[in-house]
């Protein structure tokens, strides 16, 4: 059995900044790939931001230079910082992870439960 669970969403006006963060817990033999994706209103789920273990990062255009993407391969985490937001970054952010197990041989993609994050006046 395997968790993805996010902490982090909530409220925020225009220019401020918010930290998510996503523990993964369970039965983890190893973990890939870590990310984040988001899902406004009525729009498909896209991705923000995803870190290897090794450390390479990939954004989307609408986000790089205002958050920041990192992860603590240790504890499990990843964490996404999110500065200078605007009313378009409101979404549900999802918490994304290339998981293997220890009884599996793939590794599978596993998400949290997501999390609401509103920027507004």
């Amino acid at each position: 059995q395997v968790q993805l669970v996010e902490s982090g969403g909530g409220l925020v006006q225009p220019g401020g900044s918010l930290r998510l963060s996503c523990v993964a817990s369970g039965s983890i033999s190893s973990i890939n790939v870590m990310g984040w994706y988001r899902q406004p209103p009525g729009k498909q789920r896209a991705l923000v931001a995803e870190i290897t273990s090794g450390g390479s990062t990939n954004y989307a255009d609408s986000v790089k230079g205002r958050f920041t993407i990192s992860r603590d391969n240790v504890k499990a985490t990843v964490s996404l910082q999110m500065n200078s937001l605007k009313p378009e970054d409101t979404a549900v952010y999802y918490c994304t992870a290339g998981i293997r197990t220890y009884i599996s041989y793939y590794y599978e993609a596993y998400w949290g439960q997501g999390t609401q994050v509103t920027v507004s006046s």
